[in-house]
């Protein structure tokens, strides 16, 4: 009691001695005469004393990393050799399971350099940050007369008087591949025609121009016609009357899209135009997505191309920006400390993109000149006054009145050069068409350009055509800033295109399909890298005669398969129910097809003798992890039969991080031994596999053992039958029943213990955390991590949204919700099951229509620093609901939460009070997370849904800041929501939705450095007047936010499952096979390999050729929050890293930097194979293994 005493007295001195002495150091600077004199800045001297220390004092921090990472090495060194077999678990007598402490000892070395980018600060204060301009926006939705949500634009008709106004129209036909008809429907019935007839009119008067975005179809056409049309196409390019914008296999959806999908379906494109075209595209053009996210400029930056244009973008952010000539600017990253990411961005100011809202704000009017429209046609114009063909007579009259629109919109930009887009959904499909508009426009352009009076040039142009005669005008090369025009970052999420119609619904539609896309996504990615990995090792072993070099094809079909489902009719849910079956009948082919190329590398790489290999296409040599009945199945797991003889199972870790998991393995008996590829034995759990929530499946156990996996790597387990099993623990089963007659199915190999009724509370613990649990309903309670007193809450329920009674209702598209949500009340009591063993522990809970199941690893390592959660939905009985999972904390996170975009970046979220309840929910593909000064709680997920955190907002909670996180599992709509689709959402499945939840402290280290980090800005505002103070995440110019390595590396896990594939011989004794370990490095932890891409042959685009696309990205990360036993070595090197040696037995023998999609080469190849990579940054090399 009297060390405390004297430890709080002490510790009271130096706070009080470190308080003053500041106080003093502030009071000076604040009463230096000479300070007022240099008007309001430090003395010269005094700062550069200051820098001085901080320098001196950086460079101690340097050679202290390069001390530990000398150490590091050494214990690495070390603890490869010691790698000793796990030993057993055991159980203590209060019924917990307790591990052995690890062989090996695992340890963080973080370079203090890596930690400065995520706390910002470099750079200026973009013009527009789209956080700040949503708190700024009334949402008042004013008539504004003839265009309906602007207002009413006058003009001086002298303005032009001095620059004559530049005109581009720019004709165009957007092409879903996939929406109302499938993707083929719509080639034979409208996109081949439009194509076709293009070549021949575009090549009637070479002033005419056409514009082409969606490569799928492109493709597809290009491979049905002749040469001669072919060569017709590439003069039509190389004369810029054509032009390739964006370049990508389709036009993506923005919202719940994954940045691989994203990069992946670029390349194909690109690579596809530059084998086939010999064009690069140079402007982005995105019409249709349903919000746009600031991960596509930096992809398309990346790329090499120099402008963009986006327009579903909320009617209030364009009418604001319309009024401040903000509709054109430079769009940068929130991370981007200078310029380095700017791309030049036009927004389209009106409510669509067909031709009635691009001439000018009067629809009425611009209608009258869509000459597809002229009496006579099927379509015509909802304003009742039709267009009229152009004539001597009266083109005089029309022209004026075109003219007076073309100059109203051109006052809502800055620049004196006119954007007018002219087309809309499958356009041109006929030669009149073509007639009619070229026709008549020309007409109209000949009498304006006649008239110098008028002051205007009119004509045809591309999209680059535009751009590039507004960087002529302001006197710069493409790429670069024009002077005066503003620079903005965040995004434009979420979308409304009238009144309170919000676009939120698509985050969450037909969340099955959402699923499916990531696990397909999950394999190819897999399927590239030990595609690659075999083929190289293959050549270099003089045995790639024997390889089969088809599955190239397999591969290629995969990346166009996963890349037309990135269009933003299908990942989004928005398509009639017959375009979603044919999608995901090419999803689920796709999949197969990547298991087995993954089965054919993985066979080659385990082998020890590859002289053995032999390729049977009949008989492959493994056998898949799970298969699918049909494309609207969930995964069936294989069971692997035992007997007598010994059982091969190969386990591939996707990860380029080494990692230690439970891995799960189905078989057919309960008496089984795991060994090591050495026959050492493996500890392991036992435990029953349930068909129900009181039904076992006879004959069908699962064994989960705890496996160390190499990087990138392949491990030989061995499965014996036997009944000496002493390393096979067993797991025991409580079953709460509460007071429903249910019959129980037992087995005698597991105690199961069966509760007719509780309602008390429960806990799972493991060494990092214990969880806790509401007896009645299963769901989780609290959490509480090891070492500390206090419990979190973080308290789960599922709710229920309905939609409105009025006539505007939810679907598809939009989330019009009847008020707030309504707790999900079913009709029985749950059945909980709880689990609880060695390695794993798990309360199931079983509910009408979700079974949810919260599982705990005990393991040292990410797996067990996080909760595991699954909900399997199956809501076919409802009429208009939506389900909802909603966890209620106590994290003081005000009205700030934070969700991901693209699984590339975080953008911080506010939730605004004047907006409605549907207009706060945002997309959430990877992870959304809430937190305080504190903590940090994130949830993390498989599959894209709607997130938000309505919680404190609505006031539910006692505590007015009280945070929490709420995500949409799974939509049931009755109606059509009158944006196109003509149906409801009717077509649900049984979906299986997968989480992680993780929840982290603030370092108390870190709690001094940033003491540190607010005195340097303490300092920074005395000597510099407008430096904001504040939560640099919220209130900063530059809202910016990062996950820890810890989240990062969880992110992965999830999304990157464990692969077991049984060797499928059952009786014969296979060749001799080893563990593949590729990698003769550990890579940095915040590096991430997101492809090794072996790239199409010359010749032949079913082969490989001899190169690869390795796509590294660095992320960014935030080093505030605790790393504590992570579980493996987890090192960073300033973003340095050696390629030159990093794939064990392979040589380096090309390396090439390239832009994103390997368009353009940078710079010359480097002499060094050491690479360098900002944080953030995404970078393409083309390289050479053999």
């Amino acid at each position: 009691m009297k060390l405390k005493k004297q430890v709080t007295v002490c510790g009271a001195a130096i706070f009080c001695v470190a308080v003053f002495s500041l106080y003093l150091m502030l009071d000076r600077v604040q009463h230096d005469p000479t300070r007022h004199q240099s008007g309001g800045n430090f003395p010269r001297s005094q700062i550069s004393v200051l820098q001085n220390r901080i320098e001196q004092l950086e460079q101690l921090l340097e050679e202290n990393h390069e001390i530990i990472s000398h150490i590091k090495d050494s214990v690495l060194e070390l603890t490869a050799h010691a790698e000793g077999q796990p030993a057993l678990p055991y159980h203590t007598p209060n019924g917990s399971w307790v591990l052995p402490p690890e062989s090996r000892p695992s340890f963080l070395s973080v370079s203090p350099q890596d930690c400065q980018f995520a706390l910002g600060g470099k750079g200026q204060s973009p013009d527009l940050q789209m956080l700040a301009v949503y708190s700024l926006l009334p949402f008042d939705n004013q008539d504004g007369g003839v265009w309906k949500q602007g207002f009413d634009i006058t003009y001086e008709p002298t303005e032009w008087d001095s620059e004559p106004l530049q005109v581009f129209v720019v004709p165009h036909s957007h092409n879903d591949p996939g929406w109302i008809k499938t993707f083929d429907k719509y080639y034979y019935d409208q996109t081949q025609h439009i194509l076709n007839s293009m070549v021949l009119k575009m090549q009637e008067d070479p002033r005419r121009r056409f514009i082409w975005s969606e490569i799928s179809f492109f493709s597809k056409w290009w491979d049905n016609i002749s040469a001669q049309k072919r060569a017709a196409v590439r003069r039509l390019v190389g004369n810029g009357q054509l032009e390739m914008v964006t370049g990508g296999w389709v036009m993506p959806d923005e919202a719940n899209s994954h940045y691989f999908a994203m990069i992946d379906q670029l390349i194909e494109g690109h690579q596809w135009l530059e084998k086939n075209i010999g064009v690069t595209p140079r402007s982005g053009w995105a019409v249709d997505p349903f919000g746009h996210s600031s991960t596509m400029p930096y992809l398309l930056k990346r790329s090499n191309l120099t402008g963009m244009l986006i327009q579903r973008v909320h009617y209030a952010i364009k009418k604001h920006f319309a009024a401040t000539q903000n509709l054109e600017f430079m769009w940068r990253q929130t991370w981007d400390p200078d310029s380095s990411t700017d791309i030049f961005c036009h927004m389209m100011p009106f409510y669509s993109y067909d031709v009635p809202h691009t001439c000018g704000p009067d629809p009425k009017i611009c209608c009258q000149f869509d000459f597809k429209r002229l009496p006579g046609g099927r379509i015509n114009c909802p304003w009742k006054v039709p267009p009229r063909a152009i004539t001597d007579a009266n083109v005089a009259e029309r022209a004026q009145l075109l003219l007076d629109q073309y100059r109203k919109k051109s006052k809502l930009y800055r620049s004196r050069v006119l954007l007018v887009p002219l087309g809309d959904d499958f356009r041109y499909d006929k030669p009149q068409e073509w007639d009619a508009q070229f026709l008549n426009y020309q007409r109209i352009f000949d009498f304006l350009n006649s008239r110098p009076n008028l002051h205007v040039q009119a004509q045809f142009g591309t999209l680059s055509d535009y751009f590039d005669a507004l960087y002529k005008k302001a006197g710069i090369v493409p790429g670069m800033k024009p002077p005066g025009f503003p620079v903005l970052s965040g995004d434009f999420f979420s979308y409304a295109d009238r009144e309170d119609h919000y676009w939120t619904g698509y985050y969450t539609s037909r969340p099955f399909y959402k699923s499916l896309d990531r696990v397909l996504e999950a394999h190819l990615r897999g399927a590239e890298i030990l595609y690659s990995l075999a083929l190289a090792h293959a050549r270099r072993a003089g045995t790639d005669s024997r390889y089969p070099l088809s599955d190239y094809a397999l591969l290629s079909n995969a990346r166009r398969n996963l890349g037309l489902f990135q269009h933003h009719d299908a990942i989004t849910g928005t398509a009639k129910e017959a375009v979603v079956v044919d999608y995901g009948v090419r999803l689920l082919h796709s999949l197969m097809n990547l298991k087995r190329v993954i089965i054919n590398a993985a066979h080659y790489l385990v082998l020890g003798d590859n002289d053995a290999y032999h390729y049977d296409p009949a008989a492959p040599f493994l056998s898949t992890d799970d298969t699918r009945l049909n494309q609207d199945s969930l995964p069936e797991r294989t069971v692997i039969k035992l007997d007598t003889s010994r059982r091969f199972v190969v386990v591939f870790n996707p990860l380029e991080q080494e990692r230690l998991s439970v891995v799960p393995i189905l078989v057919n008996s309960p008496h089984v031994r795991v060994l090591s590829e050495e026959g050492q034995p493996l500890p392991a759990q036992l435990s029953a596999y349930w068909g129900s929530a009181t039904d076992l499946v006879p004959d069908v156990y699962q064994v989960s053992v705890l496996a160390r996996l190499p990087a990138l790597g392949l491990r030989v387990l061995q499965l014996h039958k036997t009944f000496d099993s002493h390393a096979t623990l067993k797991s025991s089963v409580r079953l709460y029943l509460h007071g429903r007659d249910l019959p129980v199915r037992k087995h005698e190999a597991f105690p199961v213990h069966v509760f007719p009724a509780t309602t008390d509370d429960f806990c799972l613990e493991n060494q990092h955390l214990q969880a806790c649990f509401s007896g009645l309903s299963g769901l989780l309670q609290s959490i509480r991590r090891a070492g500390e007193e206090r419990e979190q809450r973080v308290s789960s329920e599922f709710l229920i949204y309905g939609t409105r009674a009025s006539k505007d209702k939810s679907g598809a598209y939009l989330f019009l919700p009847d008020g707030e949500a309504k707790p999900y009340a079913p009709k029985d009591a749950p059945v909980v099951r709880v689990t609880e063993g060695p390695f794993f522990s798990e309360v199931a809970s079983y509910y009408q229509h979700v079974q949810t199941v919260v599982r705990l690893y005990n393991v040292a390592g990410v797996e067990g620093l996080s909760l595991d959660v699954s909900c399997l939905v199956d809501i076919r009985d409802h009429v208009n609901k939506e389900l909802a999972l909603r966890f209620s904390t106590d994290i003081e996170s005000e009205d700030i939460f934070f969700t991901d975009l693209n699984g590339f970046q975080i953008q911080p979220r506010r939730y605004l009070r004047k907006l409605p309840l549907q207009a706060n929910f945002y997309p959430m593909p990877a992870m959304a997370y809430i937190q305080d000064t504190q903590s940090r709680l994130t949830l993390h997920t498989a599959q894209a849904l709607g997130v938000s955190s309505l919680g404190s907002a609505q006031g539910l909670r006692e505590s007015l800041s009280a945070g929490q996180l709420e995500v949409i599992l799974d939509r049931r709509l009755m109606q059509d929501d009158n944006r196109g689709l003509g149906q409801g959402l009717k077509d649900n499945k049984r979906t299986c939705n997968r989480f992680r939840l993780l929840l982290e402290r603030r370092s108390t280290a870190n709690k001094s450095s940033s003491f540190f980090s607010k005195l340097a800005s303490a300092f920074k505002a005395l000597g510099f007047p407008g430096f904001r103070t504040g939560s640099p995440e919220v209130q900063d110019s530059r809202p910016i936010s990062f996950p820890s390595l810890l989240s990062h590396i969880t992110s992965m896990h999830l999304n990157a499952e464990v692969l077991v594939m049984p060797v499928a011989q059952e009786k014969l004794a296979p060749p001799a096979l080893r563990s593949f370990l590729p990698l003769s490095t550990t890579l940095p932890c915040e590096f991430h390999i997101l492809n090794l891409r072996t790239l199409q042959a010359e010749q032949d685009d079913s082969l490989p050729s001899v190169e690869a696309a390795l796509i590294l990205h660095r992320k960014g990360f935030d080093c505030s929050l605790e790393a504590k036993n992570l579980g493996f070595n987890c090192t960073t090197s300033q973003g340095k890293l050696a390629l030159g040696s990093l794939f064990q037995g392979l040589e380096l023998s090309s390396l090439q930097p390239t832009s994103l999609t390997l368009m353009y080469p940078l710079g010359t190849a480097p002499n060094s194979t050491t690479v360098r990579l900002d944080p953030m940054e995404i970078a393409t090399f083309r390289i050479r293994l053999g």
